[in-house]
């Protein structure tokens, strides 16, 4: 398929012959109000009705027994890791194919990653590549799951919903089990996915959702932590307040904490923007049957969700028939005002995890050269 090809089909779609972002937000309706409204209480830091609130209206729609606001979607991760027991010097499972963030809250705690392949059915962590990387390097003992070469103890698995495609969470859930290791999502980009008829992030204990500016519903900045029972959430809510002990005046913090807290201000765009997230995802899951129908026939693969999910096509995906093909579409799209972007690159090539461990990557190399993430912000349906 000819790059001009997509680029009309994007223009016509989106009825624009100006600039067309990957994803932008969308600002339709009490986004102002609140916002106002936060303005005027002069309540815009962490105390205010819309952090509860907004916390609230995403426990509801995830089903999560707790949600705990934080600053971004990096700090979510990070309390997640750090309240499921992951410490400096341990190993974490993740998968090289990710954006950067998941690797950067590792690394911050001085945990280190080890680098696993991806499924072809989610393009997210494999559990059969888990599994077998875990049956040739790791063993059970007493007190946990540990590498035979390093004699590090391999604490979690954090596999990142890629695109909001749930990943095989069954599978990944039962090689949990086997080797005695934690589960952590990473769903930062899966807000509105559900597999099985779950939403993602409530499989574990502990997982992470974003709101950066780019997700399918924004607090400009933001992230969230979904908890499994009351007792992890109030436990998080606590740890990303400092740690602070309730009392009229006196400051006793009564363990290490962080400073995470969401603003009231973000929080009430988060809010007006939650009234619109359904219909935000039927116009983006309507989006994506445009892609799908424009692909039929042609030698680009479109991403379709996995058989077991329903997700939220976050960011519409097709697979090139090689690095050719896919450059030449970068260029010419980028060129046409129309914004197109390449996976990220794979976190092992990156400087500061080349030394990493990792097993085999065949296909997320594979990937790593193929796939294009075409413009994706919701759009209405046709009358």
């Amino acid at each position: 398929m000819q790059a001009s090809t997509i680029v009309e089909f994007v223009r016509d779609t989106y009825r624009t012959n100006d600039f067309i972002p990957l994803h932008a937000p969308a600002f339709d309706g009490n986004e102002k109000q609140y916002v106002m409204e936060t303005l005027e209480s002069t309540f815009v830091s962490s105390v205010g009705k819309f952090v509860d609130d907004f916390e609230c209206q995403i426990e509801k729609f995830t089903g999560a027994n707790k949600a705990v606001a934080t600053v971004n979607g990096t700090a979510a991760l990070h309390t997640a890791l750090y309240l499921a027991g992951v410490k400096a010097g341990d190993l974490v499972i993740t998968q090289a194919l990710t954006f950067v963030a998941t690797c950067n809250a590792l690394y911050h705690m001085g945990a280190q990653p080890i680098f696993v392949d991806i499924s072809p059915a989610s393009l997210g962590l494999c559990p059969k590549a888990v599994d077998a990387y875990l049956s040739e390097n790791a063993e059970l003992k007493e007190g946990g799951c540990f590498h035979k070469q390093t004699k590090q103890q391999i604490k979690a698995v954090v596999p990142m919903h890629t695109f909001g495609h749930p990943v095989e969470l069954d599978e990944l859930i039962d090689v949990c089990h086997k080797w005695n290791l934690t589960l952590v999502e990473d769903a930062a980009e899966s807000l509105g996915s559900f597999y099985k008829g779950k939403h993602t992030g409530t499989f574990s204990d502990y997982s992470a959702l974003s709101f950066n500016g780019n997700k399918i519903i924004t607090t400009g900045g933001g992230g969230m932590v979904l908890c499994k029972n009351e007792d992890l959430g109030r436990h998080a809510k606590h740890v990303t307040t400092t740690a602070k002990i309730p009392h009229p005046y006196e400051f006793y913090h009564d363990e290490p904490g962080f400073n995470y807290r969401m603003p009231n201000l973000n929080a009430a765009l988060g809010c007006a923007q939650m009234e619109s997230l359904h219909r935000y995802l039927e116009e983006k899951r309507y989006l994506a049957e445009k892609y799908r129908q424009l692909f039929v026939g042609s030698d680009i693969n479109f991403v379709l969700e996995p058989e077991y999910a329903q997700s939220n096509y976050w960011l519409n995906a097709v697979i090139c028939p090689d690095v050719k093909s896919r450059d030449e579409i970068l260029e010419k799209t980028n060129a046409a005002g129309v914004m197109t972007r390449p996976i990220w690159k794979l976190m092992h090539r990156l400087p500061m995890f080349r030394q990493a461990l990792r097993g085999s990557l065949e296909f997320s190399e594979f990937i790593e050269g193929r796939v294009i993430n075409l413009p994706s912000s919701p759009i209405k349906k046709e009358e």
